[in-house]
């Protein structure tokens, strides 16, 4: 019988282990990514308080066209710097959440960039 590693197990493993290292403060919030196949979430979540500033997703009702490809990560990364700017937020801690920085990921961070977040 074959075993078969389990990749989300493997993601959340490697999730927790950055998180050990990073965290997001009041001056210096965590932007925080998740993707499915179908959509891209991301939050800037200031972790001493526990308290989530403000998110985008591709479920949002103004959001128009396929959630789960490179051109839908850009626009919610764009999203997400619209509103953290709303609120004062300027810098922020890149958490890619224990995905590879590579396709999606890569292009919300890289959107986030073009919006006005420094990461």
């Amino acid at each position: 019988m074959v075993n078969k590693p389990d990749k989300n197990e493997a993601r959340l493993r490697r999730h927790r282990r950055v998180r050990g290292k990073i965290s997001g403060t009041a001056e210096r919030p965590r932007l925080d990514v998740f993707r499915s196949s179908k959509h891209i979430y991301a939050q800037i979540i200031d972790d001493v308080a526990g308290v989530t500033l403000c998110s985008a997703s591709t479920m949002e009702k103004g959001f128009e066209g396929f959630g789960g490809n490179i051109e839908a990560a850009n626009k919610v990364g764009k999203m997400i710097a619209e509103k953290a700017l709303e609120k004062g937020i300027k810098v922020v801690v890149f958490d890619r959440g224990g995905f590879v920085y590579h396709g999606r990921v890569k292009a919300l961070a890289e959107g986030a960039r073009e919006g006005g977040l420094e990461l």
